[in-house]
């Protein structure tokens, strides 16, 4: 086994996932910057420097996915970090506004082909692509999986009248957030008895193309919580919901 450590980003080659990936390299990883078409992804690479390298993997495609493990194991034969980062509030033709995208998600109109798209990518995508990569995982001396979720997906925060974002829980994009936490607990608990550590993280309200960039927040203060998460040692914490603020209710 290379001595070097590799970390696995999805979604990487834009938005959070890019920073994400762009921050590791930075501490050292060699990193493979997952994207659903190559050529986005090798861009972002490139501008990364050395250690990084495109891989085609789409989340919702299983032969993607195979084909990704399947070089990871051939080409770097280990992987010690997997940061599930891609997500999406639904497909929607090119030009749709975020205000207009967002009727997708009221639960008394939004179209069933959208809530499940959005689940597809959010959900599925992440329990597939983490059971592709555990085999890696399990073999690296301290394995980290970091979940990028959101604070919309807390049950504990929309169910309280006064949160400012209660009103956007709609019936996609933030039950599939909640959806993930749930994994994410599920995984770490029939983990933690090995060296594998996994947490979800919210990177706050940031300026990216899944909300026309409106967000308050920039990619860099975005993508902190989750390369945290992704350091983290021996002693660090699994099963976990936070941003860095702290510990989010479930």
């Amino acid at each position: 086994m290379s001595e070097e450590r590799v970390a696995l980003v999805t979604g990487a080659n834009k938005g959070i996932g890019q920073q994400i990936a762009k921050d590791l390299v930075g501490h050292g990883f060699t990193v493979l910057v997952g994207s659903r078409r190559l050529e986005a992804g090798e861009a972002a690479a490139k501008a990364m420097g050395a250690k990084a390298h495109a891989i085609q993997l789409d989340v919702t495609d299983a032969a993607s996915i195979a084909a990704a493990a399947e070089r990871i194991r051939k080409e770097f034969g280990r992987l010690d970090v997997l940061v599930n980062n891609a997500g999406i509030v639904g497909e929607f033709v090119s030009g749709t506004s975020f205000a207009e995208r967002m009727k997708y998600n009221t639960p008394s109109s939004a179209p069933m082909n959208s809530i499940r798209t959005v689940f597809e990518t959010n959900v599925f995508g992440v329990i597939a692509v983490t059971q592709a990569m555990l085999p890696l995982l399990r073999e690296a001396p301290a394995g980290r999986i970091v979940n990028v979720g959101s604070s919309v997906g807390s049950l504990g925060l929309a169910s309280n009248p006064d949160h400012p974002y209660r009103p956007i829980f709609g019936a996609a994009y933030s039950p599939s957030k909640t959806a993930l936490n749930a994994v994410t607990l599920a995984f770490s608990i029939e983990l933690e008895k090995t060296n594998i550590k996994v947490n979800v993280v919210c990177p706050g309200y940031v300026a990216t193309d899944l909300n026309d960039h409106q967000g308050h927040r920039t990619v860099e203060q975005g993508a902190r919580q989750a390369v945290k998460m992704a350091l983290i040692g021996p002693d660090g914490p699994t099963g976990t919901y936070t941003d860095e603020d702290g510990t989010i209710p479930w």
